[in-house]
């Protein structure tokens, strides 16, 4: 293999990962809507706010992969490791509230997904533009 085909290589295996990542967005997000009146009681939350999430999380993935070939893979990289960082973080903050006997653990989790996809969103299309002709970077 050469420098230039596994430069290739590189970056569509990243092209494909932000494309997936944009996929499980809207994945979720429709999970969250339509799923809204069964999850609620195991959550712990208000069918509204699952819906509200679903639809962050659609628009989210929808702009996500809208952009994904006009923004630069680095800054699609960034703000997913941004993004995910986040979630965990979220993730966490929720399972330790729940953990100690708190009610609010399903509404800390969802209120991430409501806001973290619409911000993520909207960095990215406020972000500078991929250059027109130049390969796509990752690194």
């Amino acid at each position: 293999m050469t420098q230039a085909q596994a430069v290739t290589s590189t970056a569509e295996r990243h092209w494909a990962g932000i494309i997936a990542d944009g996929v499980f967005k809207v994945a979720l997000g429709a999970g969250l809507a339509i799923g809204a009146t069964r999850l609620d009681a195991p959550l712990g939350v208000p069918g509204w706010l699952l819906v509200t999430a679903g639809l962050a999380l659609l628009i989210g993935g929808g702009i996500e992969l809208r952009y994904v070939r006009g923004r630069p893979a680095r800054t699609c990289i960034r703000l997913m490791i941004g993004y995910d960082g986040g979630w965990a973080l979220a993730t966490l903050a929720g399972l330790l509230v729940a953990w100690q006997g708190g009610t609010a653990g399903g509404e800390v989790w969802l209120g991430y997904q409501v806001v973290a996809p619409l911000v993520l969103a909207a960095l990215l299309v406020a972000a500078a533009p991929a250059r027109p002709g130049a390969a796509p970077t990752a690194g």
